[in-house]
């Protein structure tokens, strides 16, 4: 009997994660992180007329147009499945160009990451981003690490 329970204590579902929180604010975007039960969001809120370009956009965007926008656990934070958005992708068509750049539309974009909490303290999000509007655009975000704060309830 003894066995049996010393075994089940070590099947034992991992621990919860923790809610966090927080906050970055650069290149006229403010992000907004949060990670309640075991799902990481980040808020990417661009200004009125402005909007984000694709998290699938390669790195160096479409021959040299765009920067993903990213949220990616880091620290103690690991990744259990894929990133998602809550908005649909739409093609930008730079006037000139000959290019498709996949972008969401105008406002506000949510991505959203399972994730789980390993040993140690410092839960962390790298973010990356671009904000333009069709006459502008604002100075992109690139690998900017935001630490996430505990949630005391």
């Amino acid at each position: 009997m003894l066995a049996i329970l010393t075994l089940s204590a070590c099947s034992a579902s991992p621990a919860p994660v923790p809610e966090m929180a927080g906050r970055y604010e650069g290149g006229g975007v403010t992000v907004e992180l949060a990670v309640r039960a075991g799902l990481l969001t980040a808020t990417f809120t661009p200004p009125d007329g402005f909007h984000l370009y694709s998290m699938d956009l390669p790195a160096g965007g479409v021959d040299g147009i765009g920067f993903p926008t990213v949220a990616r656990p880091g620290g103690a934070l690991t990744p259990t499945g894929p990133v998602t958005a809550d908005r649909a992708v739409t093609e930008l068509r730079p006037a000139g160009l000959g290019l498709v750049v996949p972008v969401y539309p105008d406002g506000p974009v949510t991505l959203t990451v399972p994730v789980r909490a390993g040993a140690g303290d410092q839960h962390e999000v790298t973010v990356g981003y671009a904000a333009c509007s069709a006459g502008s655009c604002l100075p992109p975000v690139t690998g900017e690490q935001v630490v996430l704060h505990t949630i005391d309830r």
